[in-house]
């Protein structure tokens, strides 16, 4: 069932578990993904972010994940990842996508403010949610999620009493917070700060979110999760599985693609499973989810919202 953001992580921020962002820029990891969640009975994030969009274009991924969530029998969130543009993010709400990432967090704070509060009131125009940042999740070298490493990462770690400025101020559904991860695969472990989780998440009323997940230890997530993170991004890990398991069943150059599609469908399936069971989301996917279902973009609903969109727009302009 298709959901949005709020539907899975108000339910997670109370009972302090977190659900997974799985990015799938192709069929075998969107089927991985699915199966995962299906099996674990977990409720589930998946989408794409707007780097990634070189290895699946936003529309064509569309394609898709929307009905696979609507045809899933556990909640779905169809989010899109780093939205760096306003155009982006539009087009993925025009879509169907139940939930965007506006991210802004290398402007001003001012502007990030005024940015995200304009998108927050198209997407909630549309029954979405909105993800936005504070501080600033840089990347590992090499990540396929960006190119923007940091001399010290420290210096843009989010600072509570902002975040809950932010969040007032532009009533966004989640905050995503920097607080020593980074995107892509780590050449040394990376350091937490977990007393700054602590009070961010004391500090404001909405979901946190931690990007940068792959590579951290067991212990780091869970550790991250008791000090209020309800959802976490992951997409190294089983871009890595997927080829990894590919490799296991390449035997001979007789080999083609379809005797490798069901080894990378298994690998991100099992991959994913293992994250589901480490946040604490396995189980979670309550029938009353599918109630609320305030995601589902029915076509009367879309006509409705694209009517408010339009509306708002000559506001704008």
């Amino acid at each position: 069932m298709l959901v949005n953001m709020n539907d899975v992580l108000i339910p997670a921020r109370k009972q302090k578990y977190a659900v997974g962002l799985f990015n799938a820029v192709n069929m075998e990891l969107a089927r991985g993904i699915i199966a995962a969640a299906e099996e674990a009975q977990s409720p589930v994030i998946m989408g794409t972010a707007e780097v990634l969009f070189p290895y699946g274009p936003l529309e064509e991924v569309s394609y898709y994940l929307l009905p696979m969530a609507r045809k899933a029998g556990v909640p779905v969130v169809i989010h899109l990842d780093h939205g760096l543009k306003k155009e982006t993010c539009l087009k993925a709400l025009e879509l169907g996508f139940s939930s965007i990432m506006y991210d802004c967090s290398t402007d001003s704070y001012e502007e990030n403010v005024r940015k995200v509060k304009e998108m927050a009131d198209i997407a909630h125009s549309y029954g979405a949610t909105i993800e936005g940042e504070l501080g600033h999740v840089g990347d590992n070298e090499g990540s396929a999620e960006g190119d923007s490493r940091q001399e010290d990462p420290s210096k843009y770690y989010t600072d509570p009493a902002m975040a809950k400025d932010f969040v007032d101020r532009t009533g966004i559904d989640a905050l995503a917070i920097a607080v020593g991860t980074a995107h892509g695969a780590y050449k040394l472990p990376p350091k937490l700060d977990f007393d700054r989780i602590r009070t961010i998440a004391r500090t404001v009323d909405v979901p946190l979110v931690l990007h940068g997940g792959s590579g951290l230890t067991n212990e780091d997530f869970s550790h991250a999760i008791r000090e209020g993170i309800s959802k976490v991004n992951i997409f190294t890990d089983i871009n890595i599985a997927a080829v990894e398991g590919e490799f296991r069943q390449f035997s001979s150059m007789s080999k083609g693609l379809t005797d490798l599609i069901p080894a990378a469908v298994e690998a991100v399936k099992q991959e994913t499973m293992k994250k589901m069971r480490l946040f604490g989301s396995d189980g979670k996917a309550s029938a009353k989810a599918g109630e609320v279902c305030s995601g589902d973009h029915s076509d009367e609903v879309r006509k409705i919202a694209r009517l408010v969109a339009a509306e708002l727009k000559k506001y704008q302009n």
